[in-house]
């Protein structure tokens, strides 16, 4: 069992930079996958990133490759999305997820997080 709480979120201007954290309570932290995801209001839920457990093998979804870079600390169980030339597009719920691999897929990922708003003014 895998317990994520997801921290960082709030307003910013475009072209502004957030830090987004993922606290993960459990000893087999380091054992899952990690991923991003966001939901803005009316859409379905976006892959934004995923980080295989050793924290060598990172994807990313196209709408934000070369401005997010996904980052886990095991020893402290918690995984980052350091989020920069925000976009008013970028405006939505993010929310991160563990799972047993990398998958750009919300359905392969068995633990969730509440969520935390982004919000990119223009």
């Amino acid at each position: 069992q895998v317990h994520l709480v997801e921290s960082g979120g709030g307003l910013v201007q475009a072209g502004g930079s957030l830090r987004l954290s993922c606290a993960a309570s459990g000893r087999t932290f380091g054992s899952y996958a990690m991923g991003w995801f966001r939901q803005a209001p009316g859409k379905e839920r976006e892959f934004v990133g995923c980080i295989n457990w050793t924290g060598d093998n990172k994807y990313y979804g196209d709408s934000v490759k070369g401005r997010f870079t996904i980052s886990r600390d095991n020893a402290r169980n918690t995984v980052y999305l350091q989020m920069n030339s925000l976009k008013p597009e970028d405006t939505a719920v993010y929310y991160c997820a563990a799972g047993g691999a990398p998958d750009p897929h919300p359905a392969a990922y068995d633990y969730w997080g509440q969520g935390t708003q982004v919000t990119v003014s223009s």
